[in-house]
C-alpha cells in the first residue's frame, strides 16, 4: 500500500528516542524527508543516523527545548530551509512529572502546561500558514491515555493533556476546509526507555515490571515503540484523507471507555 508520504516533510519533536524515533523511522521508511529536534545532542544525532542507514532519505538533527518560544520557531525555519516547508507535524514532547494534588506546586503546573499544551500551540502556529497555502497538512500529537482515563498519581497529565486534546479537537474543525487534517494519539504502556524506568522505582525486575504492567491489558502484553508509529504514520499519510478529529488510543484495550 503506498501512504503518499514520499518527498513530504515530517517534523518530529522529541525525536530521538522511544515513540518519537519510532515514528521518525516509520515517516522516513515511507519516504519522507525527516527532520527532528531533541535537547540531547547524542541521542539526537545517533537517531538521524539511524534514519539515513535504515531508510536512505535525509535526516536532519536539530537540538531544540520545545518549552522556549525561540528554538521552536528556529527549529522550523531550519526545517523549512533544508528541507521545505512542512507537511507534516508530529508534536511530541516528555510528560510532566508524577504527583498528586498536595505534592504539586505553582512551578509544577507552569511546566506542565508550557511543554504539553504551549509548546503545541507554538509549534502549530508555525506550520500551519504554510499548510494552508498548500491546502495540505497533517498535525499530529502524542499524548497519553490520560486523555481518555486519568491516571493515579498523574495530576499534571491527567488536567493537562486533555487541554491539548481540546485545542486539536477545536482546530480540526477550523482548518478542515482548508485540506489539514487534525489528530491526537494517545500512547497506552509503550515499551520506552521512560516506561521501563519504572521498574526501578517499584524495585522489581525488568520481567516482574512487565508482568504487573500487562496484567491489565486485554492483548496482555506492552506495546512497541513500532506498533505506535504505525498508526502515526497512517495518520499522516494520504490514505487517512476521511479522519480528522479523533484522539485515538493505541493501548491494547487498556481504556475501558466506549468514547
Amino acid at each position: 500500500m503506498d501512504l503518499g508520504l514520499r518527498g513530504k516533510v515530517a517534523l518530529v519533536t522529541a525525536g530521538s528516542k522511544g515513540m518519537g524515533r519510532a515514528c521518525a523511522l516509520g515517516l522516513a521508511a515511507e519516504g519522507a524527508r525527516v527532520a527532528i529536534c531533541a535537547r540531547g545532542e547524542a541521542d539526537l544525532r545517533s537517531a538521524a543516523e539511524e534514519i539515513r542507514a535504515r531508510a536512505g532519505t535525509e535526516a536532519l538533527a536539530l537540538p531544540a527545548d520545545v518549552t522556549r518560544a525561540g528554538d521552536v520557531e528556529r527549529l522550523v525555519a531550519a526545517t523549512r530551509e533544508k528541507l521545505g516547508p512542512v507537511d507534516i507535524l508530529v508534536a511530541n514532547a516528555g510528560g510532566p512529572p508524577r504527583g498528586t494534588f498536595d505534592e504539586l506546586a505553582d512551578e509544577q503546573w507552569v511546566g506542565a502546561f508550557e511543554l504539553s499544551l504551549l509548546s503545541t500551540v507554538r509549534l502549530i502556529r508555525a506550520v500551519l500558514p504554510e499548510m494552508r497555502q498548500r491546502k495540505w497538512g497533517r498535525i499530529l500529537t502524542i499524548q497519553s491515555s490520560s486523555v481518555k482515563q486519568p491516571i493515579p498519581g498523574l495530576l499534571l497529565s491527567n488536567a493537562v493533556r486533555p487541554g491539548v486534546a481540546g485545542l486539536m479537537k477545536t482546530l480540526a474543525a477550523e482548518v478542515g476546509r482548508d485540506g489539514v487534517l487534525v489528530n491526537t494519539v494517545c500512547p497506552g504502556r509503550i515499551l520506552t526507555d521512560r516506561f521501563l524506568s519504572g521498574a526501578a522505582s517499584q524495585k522489581l525486575s525488568r520481567e516482574q515490571y512487565l508482568e504487573r504492567q500487562s496484567a491489565e491489558i486485554p492483548l496482555g502484553r506492552i506495546g512497541t515503540p513500532e506498533e505506535f508509529a504505525s498508526v502515526v504514520v497512517f495518520l499522516a499519510s494520504e490514505r487517512a484523507s476521511y479522519v480528522t478529529g479523533v484522539a485515538l488510543q493505541v493501548d491494547g484495550g487498556l481504556v475501558r471507555g466506549l468514547i
